[in-house]
């Protein structure tokens, strides 16, 4: 079960990733796959937010704000 909840989560990462370049989308995917409770809890998070009345892009922002030290501890 894990595999397809993998290759389903990495197909709808792209399709919201199509205006990346390539290398941009890869690295993206990599830190998804080496942090996955990381991007869990991110998207958890936004999806509380949106159910509270905000928009994705404005839900999307305070969160990945609001794990920016996080985020950049990955990235390292």
């Amino acid at each position: 079960m894990g595999i397809f909840k993998n290759f389903v989560m990495r197909k709808l990462v792209e399709k919201q990733m199509k205006d990346l370049p390539k290398d941009q989308q890869e690295k993206i995917m990599t830190l998804m796959e080496e942090h996955p409770e990381l991007f869990q809890k991110i998207a958890t998070e936004i999806q509380a937010k949106i159910k509270q009345g905000k928009n994705q892009m404005q839900a999307s922002m305070e969160v990945m704000k609001a794990h920016q030290e996080e985020l950049r501890k990955a990235m390292q």
